[in-house]
């Protein structure tokens, strides 16, 4: 990991085509500004986890839902 001192409207580049500008710096927060390409994809951390967790959780759903309607499939044949 590299650490970086930056102030406010100083700016790192990453590669050739993204610059992180600092913006704002308050009591506890950062603002940042990122230039990059369109085709570059910006997410923030804490949302890419959250959706991966989503995906998850229902891919687990759905795998129980699956075997217990296959479950109560099998028992409605006993009963024929």
């Amino acid at each position: 990991m590299l650490v970086i001192k930056r102030k406010v409207s100083e700016s790192i580049l990453i590669g050739d085509d993204i610059e992180v500008i600092i913006s704002e710096i308050s009591q506890d927060k950062v603002k940042i500004a990122i230039n990059a390409l369109k085709e570059i994809k910006i997410t923030r951390k804490e949302l890419a986890e959250t959706c991966e967790f989503n995906l998850t959780a229902s891919e687990k759903i759905n795998k129980i839902s699956l075997n217990d309607i296959k479950d109560r499939l099998k028992g409605a044949e006993k009963y024929k």
